[in-house]
């Protein structure tokens, strides 16, 4: 059973900085793509930034510049680091994985909450 634990969720001021964790329950090389998406109330969930097994990383446009997604293979882990964080970033964080002929797999979610 895969699993998908993350963590590092919080409040913080505008222009503050948060690091989400995705911890898997078992080897992170199982998955070809990982990834954050994020949903706002009443907003459809849209991807934050996505890391292939190679590293090769990608972005949504409203993050370019202040998120940077990295993994940390020897902990099966992968973060999302956050600078300059905008109250329109306020969402639940969502980690995603993707394996070979498998359904997606997503964690639980961790809140992002920002005051201005």
């Amino acid at each position: 059973q895969v699993q998908l634990v993350e963590s590092g969720g919080g409040l913080v001021q505008a222009g503050g900085s948060l690091r989400l964790s995705c911890a898997t329950s078992g080897s992170i090389f199982i998955f070809t793509d990982m990834g954050w998406y994020r949903q706002a109330p009443g907003e459809e969930r849209e991807l934050v930034a996505g890391i292939t097994t190679s590293g090769r990383t990608k972005y949504g446009d409203s993050v370019k510049g202040r998120f940077t997604i990295y993994r940390d293979n020897a902990k099966n882990t992968i973060y999302l680091q956050m600078n300059s964080l905008k109250p329109e970033d306020a969402a639940v964080y969502y980690c995603k994985a993707d394996r070979p002929f498998d359904t997606p797999h997503w964690g639980k979610g961790t809140l992002v909450t920002v005051s201005s």
